[in-house]
């Protein structure tokens, strides 16, 4: 994608201008000692000269290397392979998707709710709208949008509410109805901070995975620090994810069961949240859908959405 071969011909320009620069202090310092006659004036001349332009070098380089310092994975190939091809992967999202939340109590206790979901990739970013219809007739709807830097938005119509609201960022770390989902954890946001590490590639059960860690910046909305992603190195698809919360360091995982592809789209379905320290575990299962949903904006008003009657192919 064009925004990302741009960090790569800027990371050029600097290598290349940093090896002018260099061999013009080279050439400059030859001259000077070929030139001078070395009496005691002539070399003090001769190291304020050599100072002078040691001084304008470096300040010239300190000025340049800030350039896009949040794309340093351009100098990295595995972390620009893993990085481009997971976004490229939510970019091209335009489906549909029907199933279930249930959270599984440690004892085994089960509470399942219906799920309904749908989401496109527009030019200013991801919308995604579900609904979760719980065990009576409560319903709580969201929709969510994520700008192409990772900004998040999310509006919600909760049980009770007759019309949809602004969730509160406060809110974005609840249980979503009572389960270890929470609110941003229905988009993949960290693909897009700006703070991006790549680690030693690792298997994950059969799979051959990218180990990407991703870290939050003070620009990020998010209730995580960071977010470790082990991503199959041929689909780009998550297998595992772990989260960690700011300030308390807690862990929450993600592991993704039964990957597959339909009409060239893979998916997951089965994804199972479990928090540190919390008995049980919360498991979403998608049941049907359509990869290739050829979704508008009219499918994301959220004031108007009937998402739960809406026939799921």
């Amino acid at each position: 994608m064009a925004r990302e071969s741009l960090p790569v011909a800027l990371d050029g320009s600097i290598r290349t201008l940093a090896a002018y620069i260099a061999m013009t202090f080279l050439r400059r310092v030859v001259t000077l000692s070929r030139s001078c006659r070395f009496g005691r004036y002539s070399e003090a001349r001769w190291a304020k000269c050599t100072f002078e332009t040691i001084q304008a070098s470096i300040a010239l380089l300190v000025l340049l290397s800030p350039v896009h310092p949040s794309r340093t994975f351009a100098t990295n190939p595995d972390l620009e392979t893993v990085l481009t091809g997971s976004r490229q992967r939510i970019e091209k999202l335009d489906y549909r998707a029907s199933g279930r939340l249930t959270r599984v109590e440690g004892n085994g206790k089960r509470t399942s709710y219906k799920f309904v979901a749908k989401a496109h990739w527009f030019p200013d970013g991801l919308r995604l709208l579900c609904e979760i219809s719980g065990p009576g007739s409560e319903k709580t709807s969201l929709l969510l949008h994520m700008s192409m830097s990772g900004h998040v938005t999310v509006e919600a119509a909760l049980p009770g509410q007759k019309s949809a609201s602004v969730l509160p960022f406060e809110s974005w770390n609840d249980p979503l109805v009572g389960t270890d989902f929470s609110y941003e954890d229905m988009v993949e946001s960290q693909f897009f901070w700006k703070n991006q590490e790549s680690l030693a590639p690792e298997k994950y059960g059969a799979r051959d995975c990218f180990v990407l860690k991703s870290k939050s910046g003070a620009q990020d909305r998010t209730y995580y620090d960071s977010v470790t992603s082990w991503i199959d190195r041929g689909i780009f698809y998550p297998v595992h994810v772990v989260k960690t919360l700011r300030g308390t360091g807690r862990q929450k995982e993600f592991i993704y069961y039964g990957l597959r592809q339909v009409g060239g789209v893979w998916s997951a379905t089965q994804v199972e949240a479990k928090l540190q320290g919390k008995p049980g575990s919360s498991i979403l299962v998608i049941e049907g859908g359509s990869g290739k949903a050829n979704l508008g904006r009219k499918d994301f008003d959220i004031s108007q959405s009937s998402a739960q009657g809406e026939n799921v192919k």
